[in-house]
């Protein structure tokens, strides 16, 4: 059963658990949209060559309408990489059909000398798969198919002996291009889980285990930056007087409370929401895709009535009081700064206000 479940796991997850691959996956997409945009221009020059050549080299004349179409295809995926996000399925997607074609390709070139052994198509069983970041199990399918598809449709068009050459070396290759993908998506993947052990310790506040000052800033101008995103709620929130807290109670006391205003925000924000602690008892959430100004304000005036009741103090007599400065994001601002401007004028508006303990700032 453990022999089972390793292969499981590197076949299906690169030799980690499930919850770790999940965590780095949209990290190999990443990876993976920029090596093949790469990789596509490397293929545009390649296959331009090639169709200059074959209008020359009379040897070269039979592939020329071949290399052609790989050429105009290279182009518009490139043209297709710079539309496509980095890390949507529909990127990787374009990279599975390039593999597809890039197989379909070299049967083609064999298909037209089909007196001598196939020798690109096996070279692309060996070499794509080391490009490629993935569940191994997708790509030993697209080997599996692309190399079953080769030997059945070289059958009749090959002579036996040249065909029973081709099966020889294509199953042990598309065996071992299995295997070197498994070996290649393990390496590397495990590389990605290191960073990303390593980002996490550099990026999260000690205190309370949310995001640190410099990785909210980073992660919120990187969607601020992003062109395809126009709406966005920022939080800005302040612990009413805390520096008395700190001088009643002690540090010690003023540390738990932050710990577990901490464990709040956790509970009460999705996982996608950008939340963490801005420095002292200022915290900061960002909601992504939203604009709702009825619900910020509605999440705000939650959040302020189940503070009291969340974060509490050995002094029951005494409650925590929480204000809070709200900034709706329509695509204007291109940095952080300038949006937390704006939420911090309606924190400012919020401390003053006796009775509503959250504003929402108004142009």
């Amino acid at each position: 059963m453990k022999i089972l479940k390793t292969l499981r796991n590197y076949f299906f997850y690169c030799g980690i658990e499930k919850d770790e691959y999940n965590a780095i996956k949209k990290d190999a997409y990443i990876s993976n949209f920029k090596v093949w945009r790469i990789l596509h221009f490397l293929l545009v020059t390649v296959f331009a060559g090639l169709y200059i050549c074959s209008l020359c080299v009379d040897i070269m004349k039979v592939n020329s309408y071949m290399y052609l179409m790989a050429f105009i295809y290279s182009l518009l995926a490139i043209l297709l990489f710079f539309k496509l996000r980095e890390d949507s399925i529909a990127a990787q997607l374009l990279i599975y059909l390039t593999i597809s074609l890039l197989f379909l390709f070299g049967c083609f070139i064999s298909m037209n000398k089909p007196g001598i052994p196939a020798v690109s198509f096996i070279a692309f069983l060996i070499i794509t798969p080391m490009f490629m970041i993935d569940k191994p199990f997708f790509m030993a399918i697209e080997l599996s198919v692309a190399s079953a598809v080769f030997l059945l449709w070289s059958y009749s068009v090959k002579p036996h002996d040249i065909w029973s050459i081709d099966c020889g070396n294509v199953v042990p290759f598309t065996i071992i291009g299995i295997f070197l993908n498994v070996i290649a998506n393990s390496i590397r993947i495990k590389e990605f889980v290191l960073t990303r052990k390593i980002n996490i310790q550099k990026d999260t506040d000690d205190l309370t285990g949310l995001k640190n000052k410099g990785a909210m800033t980073r992660e919120i101008n990187r969607f601020l930056t992003d062109g395809m995103m126009d709406k966005g709620i920022l939080f800005v929130m302040d612990i009413n007087h805390f520096k008395s807290i700190n001088d009643t109670y002690g540090h010690d006391v003023g540390d738990d409370v932050l710990r577990q205003f901490g464990r709040f925000l956790r509970e009460t924000f999705n996982d996608d929401d950008i939340v963490g602690r801005f420095g002292g008892d200022e915290f900061i959430a960002f909601i992504k895709n939203d604009d709702d100004k009825d619900n910020a304000c509605r999440m705000a005036g939650n959040i302020c009535k189940m503070v009291p009741e969340r974060v509490t103090l050995a002094d029951t007599e005494r409650k925590i009081g929480l204000s809070i400065g709200i900034a709706i994001y329509h695509g204007e601002e291109k940095n952080y700064s300038a949006l937390f401007k704006k939420a911090d004028i309606a924190l400012y508006d919020a401390k003053a206000d006796t009775e509503v303990k959250y504003h929402l700032y108004e142009d």
